[in-house]
């Protein structure tokens, strides 16, 4: 009789111990499986409607489908000119393809010229201005602050880099043609 109720209390403790062990694997493949569709899913990008210097309007629906660089910046910047050139230069480099790069002016001293300033430096890159409201639906909360979007319109990288040469910067574009 010994053996026997010995016997029924270590197959107990097996079955309980079993019943354990398939919890915590299911809570584990949840817990994973959150996890991993939280890496994938990436944000979207802001809608947004601006005008350039000119009086055009630009939206992010214009975009929509094209790969888009998005550089925000203010005219008082010295980081932003730094920058500037490695962003005409990856516009330039990539004009045979679809890629899109904006500059979105924002937090300006009345009276600047966002379009104008960059188009003295020999930056072609083309601008929007008044862009205050579009920088806050973005989250920037200073100046360089660059978006790489793809072509469904996620935001894969945020970078406030202002190296020219960072070759992240060419990485990223790559990237954002490629998906």
């Amino acid at each position: 009789m010994y053996l026997t109720v010995n016997n029924l209390l270590h197959r107990s403790r097996l079955i309980e111990v079993s019943h354990l062990f398939f919890a915590a694997l299911v809570l584990a493949i949840a817990v994973f499986s959150a996890a991993l569709q939280a890496a994938e899913s990436k944000p979207l990008a802001a809608d947004f409607s601006l005008k350039d210097s000119r009086g055009q309007i630009h939206a992010l629906a214009d975009y929509k489908g094209k790969p888009l660089i998005i550089h925000f910046w203010a005219t008082w910047c010295p980081y932003c000119k730094k920058l500037q050139p490695g962003l005409e230069k990856i516009r330039l480099d990539n004009q045979a393809s679809d890629l899109q790069v904006l500059a979105i002016s924002f937090n300006e001293d009345e009276g600047a010229k966002p379009a104008e300033t960059l188009l003295a430096r020999g930056i072609h890159i083309p601008t929007l201005i008044d862009g205050d409201s579009v920088a806050a639906a973005y989250g920037v909360k200073g100046t360089p602050t660059t978006f790489y979007i793809n072509r469904l319109g996620e935001v894969v990288w945020k970078t406030n880099i202002s190296d020219p040469n960072d070759r992240k910067l060419v990485d990223a574009a790559e990237y954002i043609m490629a998906k």
